[in-house]
């Protein structure tokens, strides 16, 4: 299957939502943050070029769940259909689970070693400095890192 050049990472949310568009070629970053959910169902109508969508998926591991999580549920098929709709070549989902063993190693990772995992990588390929000021990692934040995280899982095991 072919894959377009651009990326669109997903953390899905019952209201806002964190996405990170980025090159496969190279993982850079072209832009990330958090919207409300309808403002990124808009970007995904509004691309004009062809790009490939990555959510994060929720799973269930037996745990009661309340109304947030199916909320996100919802908003996660309408990512996926709208996506479908618009110029995305392919939608797929990536579980936290595959996010936390790819980056970390470790299926119990928290956030904060997710987040640190990030930032060695883009350490390591950009030099130092990423979240720094004009860096690419520069002001990203809470979901953000999740987003990227997605992106990075999902290309990079694509490539094998």
């Amino acid at each position: 299957m072919p894959y377009a050049s651009t990326v669109i990472a997903i953390d899905p949310g019952p209201e806002n939502t964190a996405y990170a568009e980025m090159h496969r070629e190279d993982l850079s970053i072209v832009e990330f943050g958090i919207k409300p959910n309808k403002e990124v169902l808009d970007s995904l109508r509004g691309h004009l070029w062809s790009f490939d969508v990555r959510i994060e998926m929720i799973a269930s591991y037996g745990m009661a769940v309340g109304a947030s999580v199916f909320n996100t549920c919802v908003w996660i098929g309408r990512f996926t259909q709208v996506a479908l709709d618009s110029n995305a070549t392919s939608v797929d989902k990536v579980f936290r689970r595959d996010v936390k063993m790819h980056l970390c190693g470790n299926a119990t990772a928290k956030d904060a070693n997710i987040r640190q995992a990030i930032i060695d990588k883009y350490e390591s390929m950009y030099g130092v400095g990423v979240t720094k000021k004009g860096g690419m990692l520069y002001r990203a934040s809470k979901d953000v890192w999740a987003a990227i995280g997605v992106g990075i899982t999902a290309i990079e095991k694509e490539r094998g």
